[in-house]
């Protein structure tokens, strides 16, 4: 058993005592018939409802990176993924939503105190959205930047009342020299309704367009630098590590649930044109055998990263470069295992799986979405990884900053 279940032993929630981290677990796998009940209509909406979210607020999910300094738990993110991969068998689109706005409050763990007070000093259960990809321009001023431009895929975004915003940093030759996150507030951007796709239709994911805003240097950071300072231990860890397999987590969550689907139907259905029951054809017990190797060997990679890691950071000690190179591919190739096991689910469904009313299109249609997502891209991240151990450079600002004026 993990360590992080171990401890905590407290059941009952309150205001001084969280919740144990089994407790958390629990209240998400609670969650699963209400959100498979509200899959369809999640979709229909393109986004998560309001009553949805508020349900993870109550259940204290937002609470479990949140620092303590604003009446978060700060608990060790393995918590955070392990309720991921409980929602992500009831709604693809929900889970999605509570990992993106849930990671966020982990970030202001590498964010001066001035950040946090600016977002949570009136109200701490305020939610972050976020676009990550770098897509609109960033100018260094004094005291600060100024962004500009349109960045897309912001998911859950109509929930989020701030929004982290990806972005280089540039030389005088325009060439970039750090990966930042700038933390912007929802007074200064307007939501773009282009959120039109085939798979994860219900997150919402729509592109935020900003004027010319300023944003304060407190509420900027690299995203590729990885140093000690004095932050609190469980925000020690590299920031691709924690979002990147926050993003897997919630991936092995949607695994799982098309497994749930598929046994259950397997059981009750029969042989086209027989009697028989289609739970004794071995090729339907091949494929859910090999299904559930694949997604619970994503799963246990996962957690291994957070079991070798965690005594680093109670011991304060930084994650090597090594380990953070390998860790970012096998955090990558749990996108392609589970969508290799769906597949092979979805494959042995014959006509049946293709009809609107068969909960496992969906979820096919979402993992199809949720592995081409950047954190999962298992081709490049494996090329990093064996050139590294060849002795190959690493790509740039992948792992770290480079001088944007190096010495002659």
């Amino acid at each position: 058993m993990s360590a992080v279940l171990k401890t905590n032993a407290s059941s009952a929630p309150s205001s001084s005592t969280p919740p144990s981290a089994q407790e958390l677990i629990d209240r998400a796998r609670a969650m699963i018939p209400m959100l498979m009940e509200r899959a369809d209509q999640v979709e229909i909406d393109r986004m998560v409802s309001h009553e949805t979210i508020q349900a993870f607020v109550d259940a204290g999910f937002f609470k479990i990176l949140q620092p303590k300094r604003w009446g978060g738990w700060a608990m060790n993110p393995e918590v955070f993924w392990r309720v991921l991969m409980e929602l992500g068998r009831g709604c693809c689109s929900s889970a999605w939503n509570m990992m993106i706005l849930g990671v966020h409050q982990w970030e202001f763990g590498h964010l001066p105190q001035q950040a946090g007070d600016d977002v949570w000093g009136e109200d701490n259960a305020t939610i972050i959205a976020s676009a990550y990809a770098p897509a609109g321009s960033v100018t260094k001023v004094d005291g600060g930047f100024v962004l500009d431009g349109r960045w897309p895929t912001s998911s859950g975004t109509d929930h989020g009342k701030w929004a982290f915003l990806g972005g280089f940093l540039k030389d005088e030759n325009g060439v970039p020299y750090d990966r930042y996150s700038f933390l912007i507030s929802r007074d200064d951007y307007e939501i773009i309704d282009d959120w039109h796709v085939f798979g994860l239709k219900g997150t919402g994911s729509k592109s935020l367009k900003v004027n010319k805003a300023f944003i304060p240097a407190h509420r900027a950071h690299s995203m590729a630098k990885y140093e000690m300072t004095d932050r609190d231990d469980m925000y020690l860890w590299p920031f691709s590590t924690i979002f990147f397999g926050s993003v897997s987590a919630v991936i092995c969550g949607f695994g799982q649930g098309a497994i749930d689907i598929y046994s259950e139907q397997m059981k009750v259905r029969t042989v086209t044109g027989s009697t028989i029951k289609a739970s004794v054809s071995p090729y339907v017990r091949d494929r859910l055998g090999n299904a559930v190797v694949k997604v619970n060997s994503a799963r246990a990679r996962l957690l291994q990263i957070m079991a070798d890691t965690t005594p680093l950071m109670e011991k304060r000690e930084l994650v090597s470069l090594d380990d953070r190179v390998r860790h970012l591919c096998e955090i990558a190739h749990v996108g392609r295992n589970v969508e290799e096991a769906v597949l092979l689910l979805f494959k042995a469904t014959g006509a049946r799986g293709i009809f609107l009313n068969n909960p496992l299109q969906r979820v096919v249609r979402d993992v199809l979405a949720a592995a081409n997502h950047i954190t999962q891209n298992a081709d490049d991240t494996s090329g990093v990884l064996g050139g590294y151990l060849l002795g190959a450079d690493l790509p740039p600002l992948m792992f770290s900053p480079r001088d944007p004026y190096p010495a002659d």
